[in-house]
């Protein structure tokens, strides 16, 4: 059954909805504070760009966020407010890098008509309250007492009902807000008032200013000298105070964001709505402005926030797309434009229509989302994993072990590759012309199997085999000196850095040596009591030559031990249980934190934070990363290092945020890799698979990978044509002729591999693309493309047109075979039993595809339904139709073949505003609402009475929390039928704010074993400012709140690995399940994206 749903993000939410900088993670210390709606994101300003320093999340959808600065700190505050009117006043803790709650609580109102234009959260220039409009003609405040804490809030009346913006003043004696308002005959004011705290009310402010743009919508307090406000209208900017007035007018723009340079306020940065940025400059004399100008610096993403951090550069904050960190230059380039690019963030949002295709055609689903609006509209391609970009391959059989050297120590590319095989060693390099081809390195020995390889210093190579050790020049090749093991004793495993060899032999012999200049001295050498099976000392302490620890792993007693370099004292030994050797160990440093990996037989990965000055291994923590041994290896990527895990589901091995993350790599088994960095190759990696050797790039180190296909323009609907390799969109271009701003309208086909236009079918004037659908009908053989329209003119409130137009592909074109007009907006298309079901307006409506006499084909009206306000959303399965309504939620229609008629068969009586539905099973159905919740329905087939059959009952309540566009069936991941979530059926959805997620419908023991984890973790994982989490994810809407049920929070199950040691060994024991089984079962969710 689909009741029990777990609920999880796959990546992020991307769109930037405020963003403010300030002092905020110390007195000397410059941050930018990014808000993407239900995450915080804390960044330094540092010589080298930003760098991120926490992303959390917060159990409410931020609705303002403003620094301040009360009396008597040294840095910032950040006051958040949520849209359920709770609010937190947080502060950071600089000795555990996180954020503490300094105040919080709750401002809603039991009475009061929420504010149409969004709420608004402001703080007095001296700190002395804090304003919220939050509900029409209320104006709430928020007193500091003179310790700087937060006093009890109270409301005061406000006439003005429809308010625009509301900001304090600066340099007032008392706090002073400027109201911005329209008034009943749509004419726009602005009025002050100055608040007495003692009487909680308002006394007349000392100016107002009547009448002013009809599209004025934004007010810009001015910081003292000049005080003030600056008003922002559609045609013209006013100054305004007690002592002046200015104004200029402007080219027709809508303002979005707007952003201040100057501590004194003289220059502010605005962004348009078509991503123009402006510099508006206020001109003065002696602390009196004498008028005000604007300049067009250049173009940008369409700004939701501008923050300027320093020296010229700046954060553009985007919803519609990518946000942008730039740089304002002195002057201008070739274009004319100051602007230049420094670095993109990318941003999903908004996902307006998404597909699920397999486009590689390897069992694994990738997402192609209509991401973005306007100018910055684009394509994206979603995948789940790392690629290799094939550079060069060649066959090799029985590959056994691979390392790359260079001819000289500081030489900065890779010349040879080290290849070796059962019983020989080849060498491979680059030649003139590129090609991999074999040559020699003399002084190898090519007649036995290499053990290991390593650059050493002065310019020498080193090689061990079963024989002993040898030192080669790595300039003429030459041999230069040798170690042999004695006598009876072969080498068995080795390793070595450029200093230093670590080899064992059998019977448990550990032998140290260290190289000199043309020398190898045994340093050390001590018996073990059982034979060694892996080594390594890899250099993770300030000396990148020499490494003071060694780890090994042991045979027969199963542990992995640490011990001190040269003299091979034992420091730590960890048992690591079960009885599975140990094959691969790996010192590394991630993020400045050491680690000690030790990898198994069975394809399981232990990791431990290692302390390099006493060797004490901490934190244990297993995850299984496949079936079969595992070869460690580290590789760098960007100057980063990072460790690739070899085995028959290759992963990559990164941190982020200071933990550790694994990401598949798109690859099937991989048995070797080295990093090989060569001159015609830079930063690729050498790769050994079943029979073949291959060089390749790797792609950005990140669990989703993201494709962007610019497109200039707005893609609203997309489909995919598995027969024809294309896929269709519908998409508006927006134009600005002289004065008037136009849209056209397309249906546009694209190459599913190149992604590039192919052929386009331009829409009447006036008529949207609404839906779009590759289907085939019966009793013919073509696949066609359809395409629903609606024309949408200006004098009516709902169009009463559209048309329904079938497209064939022939030779890459898109041709129209037939069209066919309707009363109404065709929102959505489905195929319904070889024929054609639409959704318009108010009705559902099936069409046959008929062969008229003259073999042309068109689409005739078999049968309807009425009885929807407006039919938006509609799936099908079998007979039925799932219908969501604009306002009247989900209803279940049944199509009846003998009669040729539809009826309906129950509903669900709630009043739900629908933005999707999809059917998850036979009886459940999933909806999603404007209220940012999801819900399931069941239909009732064995109810008692007619009424009961005729109900939906709801089953399942949640509160994403994220505005759903689209839900499809689909998975990101590769489908393993050996894992347990192999067979778990998974729905994925795409959000306003670029959140991609996943919907796994899990069987009920599984279910309610992850319920009581959940009720385990709440207790221990506290929200960020003493948010609640259940109270977050419960169903909410104006007439009610319940708690969820039959929902699962992934997100918060999945943090379980992020948790400490010992806060996992809490939640163990209140389960009574032993961590390593806690950690397996979340470890496989986690396999769901």
């Amino acid at each position: 059954m689909s009741v029990w749903n777990y609920v999880v993000t796959a990546h992020k939410p991307t769109n930037v909805t405020h963003s403010c900088v300030g002092n905020f993670t110390g007195p000397q210390e410059l941050n930018l504070i990014i808000v993407k709606c239900t995450r915080i994101e804390i960044h330094l300003l540092s010589p080298h760009g930003l760098q991120p320093m926490l992303d959390v999340p917060i159990y409410g959808r931020i609705a303002t966020v403003e620094l301040f600065r009360p009396h008597g700190e040294t840095q910032d505050l950040l006051f958040i407010a949520t849209e359920r009117y709770k609010f937190c006043v947080l502060q950071w803790d600089s000795e555990k890098s996180e954020l503490i709650t300094r105040a919080m609580g709750d401002v809603s109102d039991r009475i009061g008509r929420p504010t149409d234009n969004g709420q608004i959260g402001i703080i007095d220039p001296d700190c002395r309250l804090i304003g919220l409009h939050l509900y029409d003609g209320l104006f709430k405040v928020i007193p500091f007492d003179n310790k700087g804490q937060l006093k009890e809030a109270f409301n005061i009346r406000l006439e003005e009902l429809q308010v625009l913006d509301i900001k304090f003043l600066h340099g007032c004696l008392r706090p002073t807000i400027v109201v911005l308002y329209q008034d009943n005959k749509d004419a726009r004011h602005v009025k002050t008032y100055e608040i007495v705290l003692k009487d909680k009310d308002f006394v007349e402010g000392p100016w107002s200013q009547p009448n002013l743009d009809n599209g004025a919508e934004l007010l810009i307090p001015v910081p003292p000298p000049l005080c003030g406000v600056i008003i922002i209208g559609e045609e013209t900017i006013v100054y305004c105070s007690a002592s002046g007035f200015k104004a200029t007018p402007i080219k027709p723009s809508i303002t979005r964001a707007y952003g201040r340079v100057d501590a004194d306020g003289s220059r502010y940065l605005l962004g348009d709505h078509t991503g123009l940025l402006h510099l508006l400059v206020i001109t003065h004399e002696r602390e009196k402005v004498t008028g005000l100008k604007i300049e067009l610096l250049g173009e940008t993403s369409v700004a939701s926030s501008i923050s300027y951090l320093d020296n010229a550069v700046v954060f553009i904050g985007s919803s519609y797309g990518d946000s942008q960190l730039i740089k304002i230059n002195l002057q201008p380039n070739a274009q004319g434009s100051y602007v230049e690019v420094l670095e993109r963030y990318v941003n999903l949002g908004p996902i307006v229509d998404f597909c699920v295709v397999d486009l590689e055609r390897q069992g694994q689903g990738q997402v192609v989302a209509c991401s973005g609006a306007y100018k910055d509209g684009s394509l994206r391609i979603v995948r789940n994993g790392i690629g290799i970009n094939e550079q060069a391959s060649v066959e090799l059989q029985g590959i056994k072990g691979m390392w790359s050297l260079r001819s000289a120590t500081d030489d900065p590319h890779d010349t040879f590759l080290v290849v070796s095989f059962i019983s020989e060693t080849r060498v491979l390099a680059m030649n003139i012309e590129d090609v991999l081809e074999e040559t020699e390195i003399e002084g190898f020995n090519s007649n036995l199997q290499t053990l290991f390889c390593h650059d050493a210093v002065f310019d020498q190579l080193v090689q061990v085999t079963s024989g002993g050790v040898r030192l080669v020049s790595s300039t003429t090749r030459e041999f230069r000196n040798e170690w042999l093991a004695p006598a009876g004793y072969s080498v068995n495993v080795a390793t070595a850095n450029a200093t230093q060899v670590l080899l064992a032999t059998g019977g448990g012999h550990l032998v140290y040596l260290e190289i000199g200049d043309g020398i190898l001295t045994e340093i050390k050498h001590v018996q073990l009591e059982y034979d060694i099976s892996c080594l390594d000392i890899h250099p993770i302490g300030d000396n990148s030559q020499y490494s003071q620890l060694a780890a090994v792993g042991m045979w027969t007693d199963i542990t992995v031990r640490i011990f001190s370099l040269p003299e091979l004292n034992l420091i730590t030994k960890e048992s690591l249980g079960g009885e599975i050797i140990p094959r691969s160990v790996l010192l590394c440093s991630f993020e400045g934190i050491s680690y000690l990996l030790c990898a198994l037989g069975d394809g399981h990965l232990l990791n431990f934070v290692l302390n390099p000055s006493t060797g004490e291994l901490m934190d244990r923590k297993k995850v299984s990363l496949g079936t079969q041994p595992i070869a460690l290896h580290t590789f760098s990527s960007k100057n980063v290092t990072h460790v690739f895990a070899a085995s028959d589901r290759p992963t990559v091995i990164y941190s982020s945020n200071k933990k550790l993350l694994y990401s598949n790599v798109n690859l099937k088994e991989v048995t070797h890799m080295c990093q090989f960095n060569s001159a015609a190759f830079p930063d690729s990696l050498a790769i050994a698979k079943e029979g073949e050797l291959t060089i390749g790039t790797i792609d950005d180190i990140q669990k989703l990978h993201i494709r962007t296909i610019p497109l200039g323009e707005h893609a609203r609907r997309i489909c995919h044509q598995e027969q024809t390799r294309t896929f269709a969109i519908c998409s508006l271009r927006y134009s600005q002729s002289s004065a008037e701003e136009y849209e056209t309208h397309f249906v546009r086909l694209l190459d599913d591999q190149t992604f590039e236009f192919i052929s386009q079918y331009q829409l009447d004037q006036f008529e949207y693309g609404c839906s779009i659908l590759s289907c085939s009908f019966s009793d013919d053989n073509n696949v066609y493309y359809c395409v629903g329209t609606a024309y949408v003119m200006p004098e009516e409130n709902e169009p009463t047109k559209g048309r329904i137009l079938v497209f064939a592909v022939e030779d890459g074109r898109l041709q129209l075979i037939t069209e066919k007009e309707t009363k109404g907006a065709v929102y959505t298309l489905n195929a319904f039993n070889g024929k054609l079901l639409a959704a318009i307006n108010q009705k559902i409506q099936l069409y046959k595809w008929v062969l008229r006499d003259d073999s042309s084909r068109e689409l005739q009206s078999e049968c309807g339904h009425h009885g929807h306000i407006l039919a938006l959303y509609v799936q099908t399965r079998g007979d039925f139709i799932v219908v969501g309504d604009l306002m009247k939620s989900i209803s279940l229609l049944i199509y009846k073949n003998e009669e040729g008629a539809i009826e309906e068969r129950a509903r669900d009586y709630n009043a739900n505003w629908m933005s999707a539905v999809e059917i998850l099973d036979d009886n459940i159905y999933l909806g999603a609402e404007n209220n940012f919740n999801l819900f399931t329905v069941r239909k009732n087939s064995d109810g008692a009475t007619d009424e009961e059959r005729a109900r939906l009952e709801v089953v399942g309540e949640y509160h994403l929390g994220e505005f759903v566009n689209r839900f499809r069936h689909g998975s990101l991941v590769m489908r393993l039928p050996d894992s347990d979530v192999g067979q778990i059926p998974t729905i994925i959805f795409g959000t306003v704010n670029g959140v991609i997620g996943v919907i796994a419908s899990l069987p009920h023991d599984q279910y309610a074993f992850l319920e009581k984890l959940q009720t385990n973790l709440r207790k221990v994982i506290k929200g960020v400012g003493g948010l609640s989490h259940e109270q977050w994810r419960s169903f909410y809407n104006e007439k009610k709140t319940i708690e969820s049920r039959n929902f699962l929070d992934g997100d918060l199950i999945e943090s379980f690995l992020d948790l400490s040691r010992s806060r996992m060994e809490d939640i163990s024991k209140a389960m009574s399940v032993p961590v390593e089984e806690l950690m397996k079962r979340v470890e496989e969710l986690t396999r769901l994206h």
